[in-house]
C-alpha cells in the first residue's frame, strides 16, 4: 500500500507566515524559519513555502528566506510564488528547494510547465491550482492568489498540465480554505481518479477525521494544512498515530 503524506504549508507575506479564511482576512501566524524547524522536528513529511504576494507584486520569490529555511530542515521542500522562468527555478533549487510550485505563470504560459519539466524532471514540478465551486456547481480555476476568476474548469486544466509534464498537483479549494470544515472531497476524488500523478489536497483541514476522509473518500495522495499546525490545534504525531490506527499509512 502506498503511504500517504502530511504536508505543512507556510504562506509567506512580507517575510512572515500568514493565514486567512477563503483567501481573505490575512493574519500573522509566526516566524517561518522557526515554524519550519518545528515541523521538521515533529515529523511532518514535507514542507511547502508559498510567497503569496510575489505574483501580485511582480517580483521574484524571497530567495534569502528560502535558503535560510532549507538550511534548517531535512525534509522535502517545495517553494512557489513569482516563478516565471527556468532561471527562476534554477535559482530556487540552488538555494535549497527540492521542488517548485507554479500557478498563475503556468496558466498564462503553459509551455513553462514543459520547459521546467524537460530541464529538471517532472518530479520537480508541483502545479498549484486554486479552485472555487461556483453557483453552477462547476469548479473553476482562479489566478493571482485567488483574485482572478477564469472560465477554465479545474479538471480540464489539470489534465492539460499533467500532459505538459507536471509531476504533482496541489489542489486548494477556495470554498474550504481556512474554514476547518473539511476538505473538498468531490473535486479531489475526481482528480485523483482521472489523473496518474499524486494529488495534494489543500483547504479545510480542521480535525484528524478530515484527514481520514480526504485519504479514503477524496483518494488524495497527500493532505496539506496550515493554521491547525501553526496554532497547534492538531499535533503532527497525534495525527499520524490516529491515521495509523485507521489503517492509513503515512510516511
Amino acid at each position: 500500500m502506498l503511504t500517504k503524506r502530511i504536508i505543512a504549508c507556510l504562506d509567506i507575506k512580507d517575510g512572515r507566515t500568514v493565514k486567512g479564511i477563503n483567501f481573505e482576512g490575512i493574519k500573522d501566524a509566526g516566524n517561518p524559519v522557526e515554524l519550519a524547524m518545528l515541523y521538521a522536528q515533529q515529523g511532518i513529511d514535507e514542507l511547502v513555502f508559498l510567497d503569496i504576494t510575489a505574483t501580485i507584486e511582480k517580483r521574484q520569490t524571497l530567495i534569502a528566506l528560502v535558503k535560510q529555511i532549507a538550511a534548517h530542515i531535512n525534509i522535502p521542500f517545495t517553494v512557489g510564488g513569482g516563478i516565471k522562468s527556468v532561471q527562476d527555478v534554477e535559482a530556487l533549487l540552488q538555494h535549497g528547494a527540492d521542488k517548485i510550485s507554479i500557478n498563475t505563470a503556468a496558466f498564462q504560459q503553459p509551455q513553462l510547465i514543459k520547459n521546467i519539466s524537460d530541464v529538471f524532471g517532472s518530479q520537480c514540478v508541483v502545479l498549484a491550482i486554486d479552485t472555487k465551486q461556483e453557483n453552477d456547481g462547476n469548479w473553476y480555476v482562479y489566478l493571482n492568489g485567488g483574485r482572478t476568476k477564469t472560465n477554465t474548469q479545474t479538471l480540464e486544466w489539470a489534465k492539460k498540465v499533467v500532459d505538459l509534464g507536471a509531476g504533482e498537483i496541489l489542489l486548494t479549494s477556495m470554498n474550504h480554505d481556512g474554514t476547518k470544515n473539511g476538505f473538498a472531497l468531490d473535486i479531489t476524488a475526481q482528480l485523483s481518479e482521472q489523473l496518474h500523478v499524486p494529488i495534494i489536497a489543500s483547504g479545510g483541514a480542521g480535525t484528524v477525521e478530515h484527514f481520514k476522509e480526504v485519504f479514503e473518500i477524496g483518494k488524495a495522495d497527500a493532505a496539506l494544512a496550515a493554521s491547525i499546525f501553526h496554532y497547534k490545534e492538531i499535533e503532527i504525531f497525534k495525527l499520524k498515530n490516529y491515521l495509523k490506527k485507521q489503517n492509513i499509512y503515512v510516511r
